[in-house]
């Protein structure tokens, strides 16, 4: 097959970057070819050109977006083990740099889970991907640290990936009072020692 021209990469990029913008904005719904057409200075057909249909360009935005996640690290994919947990954290600082990158994920995420929508099986395919890598990542530190696998694993993967998605939803709307990095830290410490090192159950804490 030929090579993808340099010139015609960086507009394709272009696409994408202002595809994010629309999305984030207005959702993928609302958001319109039309709108992304006119803020890269081409023509609607011109987009089509590029991505073929909106629900393509939609599904390439959101590789796109993961790929300049892991673009700076060595192997171009997130690292395996406990170097895991603060891979997250240093992304939770990235993110707190690129609020609309952020934005677009928060409001795609949440529309997939209705009726028929585009990116259903990315994220599906996504979180399920991330929580066996998060799952992974606890069983190699319990052997490490010495610790029988515990049946809470499956959770507290669940919960980290929760937890990042609400503190960002937070962030977006109250940026002045989340330090996303911060917080995103404090979490997944908390549950990484909830795993290692469990306490007492809440019930205890409650007096009759």
């Amino acid at each position: 097959m030929p090579r993808t021209r340099p010139a015609t990469q960086r507009k394709r990029r272009e696409i994408l970057d202002a595809a994010i913008d629309i999305f984030g904005n207005k959702g993928y719904a609302n958001g319109t070819l039309a709108e992304i057409a006119e803020q890269v200075d081409i023509t609607h057909a011109g987009v089509l050109h590029h991505f073929g249909s909106k629900q393509n360009l939609l599904l390439e935005m959101l590789t796109y977006r993961d790929e300049t996640d892991v673009a700076d690290l060595d192997e171009h994919h997130i690292p395996n083990g406990p170097e895991l947990f603060l891979h997250l954290v240093r992304t939770a600082l990235v993110n707190s740099r690129r609020a609309g990158v952020v934005q677009v994920y928060t409001v795609l995420s949440a529309e997939s889970v209705t009726d028929d929508h585009p990116a259903r099986p990315f994220f599906e395919d996504r979180y399920s991907t991330l929580r066996g890598l998060v799952a992974d990542a606890f069983r190699v530190l319990c052997e490490q640290e010495g610790i029988a696998e515990p049946a809470t694993i499956g959770a507290a993967s669940a919960s980290i990936l929760a937890v990042m998605d609400g503190l960002q939803l937070q962030w977006l709307l109250h940026p002045q009072d989340i330090e996303l990095a911060e917080t995103s830290e404090f979490a997944i410490r908390a549950i990484v020692n909830g795993v290692l090192h469990p306490g007492p159950e809440l019930s205890q804490y409650i007096r009759g």
